[in-house]
């Protein structure tokens, strides 16, 4: 049996920092997660993937990230179970509940923390047929490395932040790199769609608006990519790899079934202090959801932020919680 403060189900960028946040209020951690290593989707899917977003980083690799808030939480010791997926929740008390993991690893604390992100989740694929039969032999969902696309013929598909930060990460490592997205307008950060329009006019990236691919040939392997477009008509193009990023198809899994308040997949929160309709469980980072949610990061570290403060509240009603900047106190301050 293991027993911390709070449970942090989801060993994500926002799950970690949250060890972090609860170290300073002398609260211990422990945190499951259905992957094999911390650091999320960062680590197990997109760790050289540039980050543009986080304070005091103009760019940091997702990887990079992870280390560094592993880095960060070291001094407060938290425990980890990882490879295994959150399964179940009891409430065997009136401030513990108690998680069972689908190995059986049984893990109590007062308080839990669903850091899950986009909980279970799988790439969105587009209706070619036949696409299930090059996947991982020409057609890539993800990114992992970009290392294994150098001196290639690239065709990405696809509007949003993965598809222009791909493209714009991309575009000096592949011999030949083709975007092709569905609508003329994009749905990606502006600073990103200026960027690859500026790679298009240098004739860096080959952009195709209002098309699609529609048929994938090969051999055992991808040789061509068929695609559709309003100015060109259907025509195919010779390729290396096909990337199609349509963004990630998000299941709650487990979670879903612990009597939580859900809207679209993700959970209702107050905004106060990101708790549920549960007493002593929390929601915070993409898992969550409430007027106004933006699935960044940096907000989901402000969400971690205020939301130990309430926990230590809720497991120490009568204690007086001393609110101290660690500018004044170091972290060294805070420990055990």
């Amino acid at each position: 049996m293991i027993n911390t403060d709070i449970l942090i189900v989801g060993a994500g960028p926002v799950g970690l920092f949250t060890v972090f946040e609860a170290g300073l209020l002398k609260m211990r951690c422990h945190l499951v997660d259905s992957l094999p290593i911390p650091g999320g989707q960062l680590a197990e899917i997109y760790p050289k993937k540039p980050i543009y977003d986080i304070p005091g980083y103009p760019t940091v690799l997702a990887g990079e990230l992870v280390n560094n808030l592993m880095e960060q939480i070291k001094p407060f010791k938290p425990g980890f179970t990882l490879g295994e997926r959150a399964e179940k929740i009891e409430k065997i008390d009136e401030k513990l509940y108690e998680l069972t993991t689908n190995k059986g690893t049984k893990i109590q604390a007062p308080v839990i923390a669903i850091a899950a992100g986009l909980g279970c989740f799988e790439p969105r694929k587009p209706p070619i047929e036949d696409i299930d039969k090059f996947e991982e032999k020409g057609i890539d969902y993800i990114v992992k490395d970009p290392e294994k696309f150098r001196n290639k013929k690239l065709l990405i598909a696809g509007g949003g932040d993965s598809a222009l930060d791909w493209t714009i990460e991309l575009a000096d490592i592949a011999s030949e790199i083709t975007l092709i997205h569905r609508r003329t307008s994009f749905r990606g950060a502006l600073d990103s769609v200026d960027k690859v329009l500026a790679l298009a006019k240098d004739k860096k990236v080959h952009l195709i608006t209002q098309a699609q691919a529609i048929g994938v040939h090969g051999n055992g392997v991808l040789r061509e990519v068929k695609i559709k477009s309003k100015e060109l008509g259907e025509f195919s193009k010779e390729v290396d790899n096909f990337i199609p990023l349509f963004g990630l198809s998000p299941k709650l899994g487990p979670i879903a079934e612990w009597g939580l308040n859900i809207n679209r997949s993700s959970i209702s929160v107050n905004t106060e202090d990101y708790s549920t309709n549960i007493p002593g469980i929390y929601a915070i980072g993409d898992i969550n959801d409430y007027p106004g949610k933006l699935k960044l990061i940096l907000c989901g570290f402000h969400e971690g932020t205020l939301m130990v403060q309430s926990a230590f509240k809720y497991i120490y009603p009568d204690a007086k919680l001393s609110f101290k900047y660690t500018t004044v106190a170091g972290v060294n301050g805070f420990e055990e």
